[in-house]
């Protein structure tokens, strides 16, 4: 079109230029006239062309514009569909109350699929099996399932760090040392409540076998039933079933936080590690395929739990709403649920020393053998 514009104005001249030389003999005021008219016509042509290009390059510009702009469009909308509807599994728990506010605000969208289960049986064979992508499960359990499937399942982060306390019905207990002689109630035997009791009674000088005794019982409702009936009596509990306890029987007394013991072991330790109750782990299979659905889900399960950790009362109102516990009972059990958010080479280090302490009770703690490098998902 730009071609075809100044080939006609070209035409334009030549004939403007031929015609005044044809015209030559007519006279100077004729042949001034023609020329002063060619000229003006030759200006306005040009400047005709020159208008008329510049619309067309506009308007060029305008289409690749707009065709830009739909592809970037385009690619948000392939970028969208492409990423899968996250299915998360947690449990009833501390584990699941940091994830109360992304529950609600997924409500009604396509992004998560929530499930809450009541004990560990009912995540593993859903993960394992691929029914479900991301869980929260016991930190030992994620180990277990680690070595159980070749390493096709990895940790993402630390979701709940220790929820064992040493209550007591009485005020006789002030320190791990008081507990010598004592006997005291508990829950989880064969389980990380008894190694981390244990753990905690060998590194202060009192033997578990010996120097104390320890009465296991199925549920933790036997506990404190035990420890109401009987003045002076002493149980190891976990939040928010403590809470629940003592909103019963006033008289039981928080006596001990155990992750403040354990802590209080590393302090001249080689390593460092954590008491941990919970963790967040993945399929592998699919945090290869869909690593930013899974980058997005720890972004917003970091918001939830800090959400979660500064706002008691709306937490605890969505803690019902999803029928984890009371809002009453949560409202109070919070501040002592230890719920946090661990990723990376923190994660890694806390977690590591901890479950080294399990294995070198029970190998069987963590499914035989600790887990590798890749166990950890470090982003």
């Amino acid at each position: 079109m730009k071609k075809f514009t100044v080939a006609i104005v070209t035409a334009a001249l030549s004939l403007s230029l031929l015609t005044g030389c044809g015209n030559g003999g007519t006279g100077n005021e004729s042949s001034s006239a023609q020329e002063a008219s060619s000229e003006e016509t030759q200006e306005t042509n040009l400047e005709a062309a020159q208008q008329e290009d510049t619309n067309e390059e506009t308007g060029e510009s305008e289409e690749q514009n707009a065709s830009k702009t739909q592809e970037t469009q385009e690619q948000e909308e392939d970028s969208d569909a492409s990423l899968p509807t996250v299915r998360v599994m947690a449990l009833k728990g501390p584990t699941a109350m940091g994830m109360v506010q992304l529950m609600d605000a997924a409500e009604g969208q396509e992004s998560y699929e929530f499930t809450l289960a009541a004990s560990p049986d009912e995540v593993t064979p859903k993960l394992v099996q691929g029914e479900i992508d991301i869980a929260a499960v016991p930190a030992n359990l994620s180990s277990v399932l680690y070595n159980n499937t070749g390493g096709q399942i990895q940790v993402l982060a630390v979701n709940t760090l220790g929820v064992l306390y040493i209550v007591e019905n009485g005020d006789s207990i002030q320190s791990v040392s008081d507990l010598t002689g004592k006997t005291i109630y508990a829950s989880g035997k064969g389980s990380t409540p008894e190694y981390a009791l244990n753990h905690i009674l060998s590194e202060n000088g009192i033997d578990p076998q010996k120097d104390v005794t320890i009465e296991w019982k199925a549920e933790h409702s036997e506990c404190v039933a035990a420890i109401s009936s009987k003045e002076g009596g002493i149980a190891m509990l976990p939040q928010p079933f403590v809470t629940t306890a003592q909103l019963k029987n006033e008289s039981i007394r928080t006596a001990l936080d155990l992750t403040h013991e354990w802590e209080s072991l590393q302090k001249d330790g080689e390593t460092s590690s954590a008491m941990i109750t919970g963790v967040v782990a993945v399929r592998s299979d699919f945090a290869v395929q869909y690593p930013e659905a899974v980058s997005a889900f720890l972004d917003a399960y970091q918001e939830s739990v800090e959400y979660v950790n500064a706002n008691t009362q709306e937490a605890s109102a969505l803690i019902e709403k999803y029928d984890i516990v009371p809002a009453a009972v949560a409202s109070k059990a919070l501040p002592y649920c230890n719920i946090t958010f661990i990723e990376g080479e923190e994660m890694k280090e806390k977690l590591s020393g901890y479950l080294e302490v399990l294995f070198n009770q029970n190998p069987k703690a963590v499914g035989g053998t600790l887990p590798a490098e890749d166990f950890y998902f470090i982003r």
